[in-house]
């Protein structure tokens, strides 16, 4: 299990143990993280599970692929280390990561 924090908007945080190779999304709709709503269940086509990602943690996220990067750079809030959580899997590289949620998802 690997611990991760979600912050809302608002600053107010849950942290949640998620399970190595489940997604970011899939640990956050399991422990009731609200802002993730994952309408599409991980499909990477509706961006529901947006988030933001701290730059010490984007090399242990990976990079974005064009398909999730174009869906993202459409969003209205859009920032250069937003992914999508159902593109991030659960590892120990990001044990102790702090997830950051937008003010509302699309």
């Amino acid at each position: 299990m690997r611990r991760v924090t979600f912050t809302e908007h608002d600053g107010r945080s849950q942290i949640i143990d998620a399970v190595d190779g489940q997604t970011l999304m899939q640990a956050a709709t399991q422990n009731g993280v609200r802002g993730i709503i994952a309408e599409c269940g991980g499909a990477r086509v509706c961006g529901t599970c947006h988030c933001y990602i701290d730059e010490p943690w984007l090399n242990a996220t990976g990079t974005a692929c064009e398909d999730e990067r174009m869906l993202l750079e459409f969003s209205e809030n859009y920032r250069p280390n937003s992914r999508l959580s159902c593109q991030i899997l659960v590892s120990a590289a990001i044990e102790g990561m702090v997830v950051h949620l937008p003010s509302s998802q699309p």
